[in-house]
């Protein structure tokens, strides 16, 4: 039976205030502002919080954040091994293997305490660094069409030694997840502003990131297909980018295309 989760009027009081601050510590290189994740800390309690973007088809990442800033070391030969261990690690494969990038995961969902002391993730990864406990959030990347096989944004709250997350952590970070997600869109917005497109040319992206072909767009829009193209062409050279996914990755950065 799952013991019910409740929250106070002083917790709802700061989960508001969290995520309706303006916030004017926008890293330039991706990422949340470096207070959100210190006022997520306040809620869930954890010895580090790391933001990262995934990218598990090339086996890197495009940006990562941690607190303390000091946490981590940039080491290499670790994150090396991560990616070795990636694929057989349940719970850090788990948003690729099945698609899903709703649920909040704990390591103990899949592993008992033994298990995952067994796993080579843990015995590489994890415990040269001191840490034992980890709570995940995932968050897709941009526009189905245009974030990629892999690519994935990963939120996580570590713990070592020491008291689990609880449920009551799980649920907080459930909650919070589409403000999050709200959070992260609007930051690339702030960061990486898009060219001005005219109406046609949004119309037009919009039908491009919806997987139509050219003689559909033509269709739709009563156009030639060379006039289509002339429109991908003007469009690309705007947006800076030399292909279809490309321009609409950068012109709805990190969000549906509205």
């Amino acid at each position: 039976m799952v013991t019910p989760v409740t929250a106070s009027e002083r917790d709802l009081r700061s989960l508001a205030g969290i995520i309706s601050q303006d916030r004017a510590d926008l890293p330039a290189d991706g990422g949340l502002p470096p207070s959100l994740l210190a006022d997520l800390t306040s809620q869930i309690r954890c010895d580090v919080v790391s933001f990262a973007g995934y990218d598990s088809e090339r086996r890197d990442y495009w940006f990562g954040q941690t607190l303390p800033d000091d946490a981590w070391t940039d080491d290499e030969a670790l994150d090396q091994a991560s990616w070795q261990h990636y694929w057989h690690c349940q719970p850090c494969s788990y948003p690729d293997r099945t698609g899903d990038l709703d649920s909040v995961v704990k390591i103990d969902d899949f592993y008992s305490t033994r298990q995952w002391r067994g796993t080579g993730m843990y015995s590489d990864v994890y415990r040269p660094q001191g840490l034992e406990h980890e709570l995940m959030l995932s968050l897709p990347a941009g526009p189905p069409r245009a974030a990629g096989p892999g690519r994935t944004i990963r939120l996580f709250f570590v713990r070592g030694a020491g008291p689990n997350f609880s449920e009551r952590d799980r649920a907080v970070l459930t909650l919070l997840r589409p403000h999050l997600h709200r959070a992260y869109v609007e930051a690339e917005r702030r960061r990486r502003p898009s060219p001005q497109l005219t109406g046609r040319q949004k119309e037009l992206l919009r039908l491009v990131a919806a997987g139509h072909t050219n003689a559909q767009i033509a269709r739709r829009l009563g156009l030639s297909e060379g006039t289509v193209r002339t429109h991908l062409e003007n469009i690309y050279r705007r947006l800076q980018v030399s292909s279809r996914t490309a321009a609409v990755t950068r012109a709805f950065p990190a969000s549906a295309v509205m």
